[in-house]
């Protein structure tokens, strides 16, 4: 069926065309025919050869005329469209699904006529800002009671088993971005743990916690490194609970936060420390002031960043007001492969080394989206730590996640499929634009905290 505007077309013209069928039929009986001393039988034959030359003109204007104007609308309707059910791959790799699949990798001579110039999504992006209070479980709603007795336990290393370290030990929330700095943690004993600590700022935001996702809540992941081996060490939550139980200050602690006759438990102090963590969020980033309205608070270099973000495919994984498709805003899919294209950083970097929660013999890690708010004060980075340099991350990633690396041929073994990818990599000016972006999102507090903290060590290390 023709649409409006193709009907509203098609009436001015046959309008005109009767119009212009009256005019001539006008000309001949006043002015032709009697110059030509036309009878009346002559001057209709003269009459109608004329009309039908004008009209077969009109009526093939009026089809080149419709066909070149709105060549979709009219066309389609005439066109058989078969009926095929779309073929859904078992395997995604931006999905995060470990599975073990046969791929076959062709690199081809790089184009030199394509350049940088890259296919790139034009999908609509909707910027979201950070609420300025993170969201409680019903089981566990926050109190101001409860936040300072979850705090008290945050900074407390008697809870670990030789009484060295706390959870701030590897989650500095004071002078640091709510991680240790640190390729991976250290643990009791100077033990080196396998994987890089996280920040704990905007933790609260996420649906899955640790890197392999394992905990399902702040509350679950708040017990995990109380017993861990080579992080506090502890035998037992039993042991926790006793060491909390040894300690009579924590007594009215937790009967202010849980009432009077509250039995001291493992829940008990895991729900405490997650109370004060859902505190420990950061709303107060140039993006942020960005997004709500203050447009000088980005420069124009972050803002071709922040385009560049989006128009790349950043935003497939990390996306929402957190950054991240772990988050609880639209947590869709909470673990992405890690990495999903083969290139000279796997094994330069040791990225396949540890495979998260994907299935042994995948060759391929399972990863916890990671948010990355603040991401520029939370070096070193990636799961392992093994990048110092923020920069040398977004090309990593550009490359083993978004396929940044050149022009490849790829098979497909499971599913019979060949796939062109033409993706040049990125160059040292779009790498240093999203950086200046990712900057972007640093808290301004953070900065703060981390600027007085400095000052005072290096106060310290002069005064010794």
């Amino acid at each position: 069926m023709l649409n409006l505007t193709i009907m509203n077309f098609l009436s001015v013209a046959l309008v005109a065309l009767v119009v212009g069928l009256a005019v001539l039929f006008t000309m001949v009986r006043y002015d032709l025919g009697p110059k030509g001393r036309l009878a009346k039988s002559g001057q209709w034959f003269l009459a109608t050869a004329l009309g039908t030359g004008i009209l077969s003109l009109a009526v093939k204007l009026m089809i080149i005329l419709t066909v070149t104007n709105f060549p979709g609308a009219v066309i389609e309707p005439f066109i058989e469209q078969p009926d095929v059910e779309p073929v859904i791959s078992e395997y995604d790799p931006l999905l995060g699904i470990p599975a073990s699949k046969r791929f076959l990798w062709q690199s081809l001579d790089s184009d030199p006529v394509a350049g940088n110039q890259v296919a790139r999504s034009s999908s609509p992006y909707v910027w979201q800002t950070l609420p300025d209070q993170a969201p409680a479980p019903e089981n566990n709603p926050m109190t101001t009671e409860k936040i300072v007795l979850g705090k008290r336990l945050f900074f407390d290393k008697n809870l670990s088993r030789d009484r060295t370290l706390s959870c701030s030990s590897c989650h500095d929330v004071i002078g640091g971005s709510g991680d240790d700095g640190l390729p991976t943690s250290l643990g009791i004993n100077n033990q080196l743990g396998g994987r890089n600590a996280p920040t704990v700022w905007n933790a609260a935001f996420q649906s899955v916690l640790f890197w392999d996702g394992r905990a399902a809540s702040l509350e679950e992941q708040a017990k995990g490194p109380l017993i861990n081996p080579i992080e506090m060490g502890m035998p037992s939550w039993d042991e926790v609970v006793q060491r909390v139980l040894d300690d009579k200050t924590y007594i009215p602690l937790f009967a202010d936060a849980f009432g009077a006759d509250t039995v001291i438990d493992i829940e008990r102090i895991a729900e405490a420390i997650a109370s004060y963590e859902r505190t420990l969020i950061t709303p107060d980033t140039p993006y942020d002031r960005f997004v709500r309205g203050d447009l000088d608070a980005l420069s124009a270099k972050q803002l071709r960043g922040m385009a560049s973000f989006q128009s790349l495919g950043c935003v497939n994984c990390h996306f929402g007001p957190n950054f991240s498709g772990a988050s609880l805003f639209d947590p869709r899919a909470p673990l992405r492969i890690f990495p999903i294209y083969p290139t000279p950083f796997e094994q330069q970097y040791e990225l396949t080394r540890d495979t998260g929660a994907a299935m042994a013999g995948t060759g391929r890690g399972s990863w916890r989206v990671p948010s990355l708010r603040n991401v520029a004060l939370t070096g070193p980075w990636l799961h392992n730590g093994s990048v110092s340099e923020l920069k040398e991350v977004v090309r990593i990633m550009s490359s083993v996640q978004l396929g940044h690396t050149g022009r490849y041929l790829v098979w497909s073994d499971d599913h019979k499929v060949m796939t062109k990818l033409d993706r040049p990599a990125l160059n040292d000016e779009e790498i240093e634009e999203l950086v200046a972006f990712l900057q972007s999102l640093s808290s301004d507090t953070l900065l703060e905290r981390i600027k007085l903290a400095k000052g005072s060590r290096d106060e310290a290390i002069v005064s010794q």
